[in-house]
């Protein structure tokens, strides 16, 4: 068994994105630009954002946070996108999920510039995703498919199973995978009988947010675990979605958590964020 670092690649990653900004200020006198739109109190979403905020720190970014009170308007969420879709100094533009109720937040990802849609939420990249074009890939599948080019994991011909079917992780992890010309099975809330499906799989991807739903037994001998899920545990610990202690022995290889694809989900977003400022270059 061996464990997939995710914590040592992104620093990797994070290291070359900021050597690329700093080559990136020097030919256009600028440095790429991040703006993030948080509504509410909600703590997760609150350390995720502080996450992101001081990784754009170090990587030499711009960035800017509007904070919005829960109540707040759609049309003052989606006046301030505009603007900053306006915005020169902006490359990037992040909606931090989830947004509260009250909120459309399929029209609000919708107002993001597809240019600077740096978390590939936009139907705009979701097509291009799907149909194999270059855009922008949602910052967690992507950070997955890195940390198995990292460790020569290649998913061509390999049955893959997903666990998880949402539009942020499961739905562009799976398009991911087809286009690396992978076999992929897609599970959720509503299938039958999850341990046949994960059984027959090379490649176990979950991301359900259900604390230890896979179990050892529902793993074959050999297989490739990669744990997307992130838990607070009744101890306070963070956890994923798999019984690691009892599954790992199992595996050729498994991502820990935390310290597996977590990391590399920010650092995916200043990879995708110096993007963003190398497409729009000088002429923004």
């Amino acid at each position: 068994m061996q464990l997939l670092d995710g914590k040592s690649l992104a620093k990797k990653i994070e290291e070359s994105v900021t050597l690329q900004a700093k080559e990136f200020k020097t030919r256009t006198h600028r440095v790429p630009g991040l703006a993030v739109i948080l509504v509410g109190h909600d703590a997760a979403s609150q350390a995720y954002v502080g996450m992101k905020k001081k990784a754009c720190d170090r990587a030499g970014f711009y960035s800017v946070t509007h904070e919005m009170p829960d109540d707040i308007s759609q049309e003052a969420i989606i006046k301030t996108i505009e603007m900053m879709n306006d915005n020169p100094n902006i490359d990037g533009i992040l909606i931090q999920l989830p947004l509260p109720s009250h909120i459309d937040t399929t029209k609000i990802l919708e107002v993001v510039s597809p240019s600077k849609d740096v978390d590939g939420f936009h139907p705009y990249n979701v097509g291009r995703l799907a149909t194999g074009l270059d855009g922008f890939v949602p910052c967690t599948p992507l950070g997955v498919m890195e940390l198995l080019r990292e460790y020569n994991i290649d998913p061509k011909g390999k049955n893959c199973c997903i666990v998880g079917a949402s539009n942020i992780v499961g739905k562009p992890m799976a398009a991911l995978l087809l286009n690396a010309n992978a076999t992929v099975e897609i599970c959720h809330i509503f299938t039958d009988d999850l341990k046949k499906h994960t059984l027959a799989a090379d490649i176990i991807l979950v991301g359900a947010g259900v604390i230890n739903l896979i179990k050892e037994d529902m793993v074959r001998e050999g297989a490739i675990v990669i744990d997307i899920g992130i838990n607070r545990a009744s101890d306070g610990r963070l956890v994923g979605d798999v019984d690691y202690d009892a599954v790992a022995p199992k595996t050729s290889y498994i991502t820990p958590v935390p310290g597996g694809v977590g990391p590399m989900t920010i650092a995916m977003l200043l990879s995708n964020t110096l993007k963003a400022a190398q497409n729009h270059g000088e002429n923004v």
